[in-house]
This record gives C-alpha cells, structure tokens and sequence, in this order.
C-alpha cells in the first residue's frame, strides 16, 4: 500500500466508512449535480453602477490603478500612455486573445508587440479577463492561449482589460457566469486576481511584486448596462 491509499485507509477507518460506499457516493455526486449555493453577501448586490463603482474602490484599495474607457478601440492608445508616464519600453506581450490581437496596435507608432506565453524577461503583459468581482475587486482570467497563465505571473506591470457588463457582484455569480460559458469543459486553470503581488512576510513591512507583477492596472471597457448579476 504506497503512502495516499494508507493516509485515505485511516480516514476511512476513523470516519467508519467503507471505500464503495454507495450511499456516500450518491451524495457527494448529488452535490457536485446540484451545486447548491450558500450565503451570499449583500455588499455587492448593488445597482449597475454603484456596483461598478465598488469594484473600483476594491481594486483601488489593494493597489491596483484603473482607467474606464467606452470602446476597446482607444485601448493601444492607453497602454502607449501608461508606458510613456512609466518611462517603460515600447512593448508589450499579448495571448492569442481576438479582442487584444485584433485592435489597431500599429497605430502607435513604435510599440513592440509580443505574443504568446512570457519567457520572463517581458516587463508589460496585457491580458483579457473573463469577469471581475465588485465586493472584493478581483479579475478572473483563464488560462490558456488566448491569454497564457505566465503573463499574470511574470512580467512586472500586468495590464488586464475587462468589460463592464462581466462585474459581477460576488464570487458565486462569477462562477455561475464561467459554468454557463465554459460548460463541462473548464479552462485548467483559474486566476482570481485581487491587486499587484505583495506580501508582508519580513518584519511586516509590505513588499510589492513579491510573487508575481508589482503593478496591476485595469482597464474597464463599456457601461455596466444594469445588470444585477
């Protein structure tokens, strides 16, 4: 018996279960069907707006910078902006994303646009999230080749695009959202994304980019057009 079978036997024995318990499987295979929903806070059932308004203060509040615009067609523009205020290179790494790739970067002038996943030594990502959260002002982004995992890792300055109407207002809608889109077939990985990377572990003193980008700046596309969800 190799070490996972002994560790699971024990849990067995101590919750005096079989291993073919079909009882047990019929539960947890109800559950996983059903998928019943807990509680749900109140702090992001807010009206199109002020729900808007509160994934931006959270975003805010844990480092990030934001920007609204009415189109995406003004994106390459911005990102020029954000990289001249910055005194950063002319150049950015994108997925295979058709609303990133598809835009008018060569209307720049010299930006420098890089695709597929990072290699590490890329200072600016730009990636599409799926969906944003208001109550805790988090991005979802799925991997990959529209927009690979590395990016959200990587660089130092990650730049994530979401549509308005994808701010939902808690992590249960979000879900709700990605199950309706991807159907059975989930992306493997997942990112909920809340601010820059930072930690606090030596002397508590906050260390931005610790594990991942130092700066996080989302950009937010359309109006919210009152959806409640």
């Amino acid at each position: 018996m190799d070490s996972r079978q002994a560790i699971l036997s024990r849990i067995r024995t101590s919750l005096k279960v079989s291993g073919d318990d079909a009882e047990r499987a019929a539960a947890v295979a109800s559950r996983l069907v059903e998928r019943p929903l807990g509680i749900i806070p109140k702090r992001g059932q807010l009206p199109a707006e002020e729900r808007l308004a509160l994934f931006i203060a959270m975003a805010e509040k844990y480092n990030a910078t934001t920007e609204r615009m009415s189109s995406c067609a003004t994106l390459p523009a911005a990102v020029a902006d954000y990289l001249k205020q910055r005194n950063l290179p002319a150049a950015i790494r994108i997925g295979a994303d058709a609303r990133l790739a598809n835009l008018p970067w060569h209307a720049t002038g010299a930006l420098e646009i890089k695709h597929g996943a990072s290699d590490g030594n890329d200072l600016v990502a730009v990636s599409h999230a799926f969906g944003g959260i208001a109550e805790t002002g988090t991005l979802c982004v799925l991997s990959g080749p529209d927009n690979p995992v590395t990016l959200n890792f990587l660089p130092d300055h990650h730049i994530v695009v979401v549509q308005a109407t994808d701010i939902v207002g808690d992590m249960e809608s979000l879900w709700a959202n990605l199950r309706a889109a991807q159907g059975d077939t989930m992306p493997r990985t997942v990112n909920m994304i809340t601010g820059p990377s930072r930690s606090a572990d030596i002397e508590q003193t906050l260390l931005l980019g610790a594990h991942g980008p130092r700066a996080l700046h989302i950009v937010i596309v359309g109006e919210n057009e009152g959806r409640l969800t």
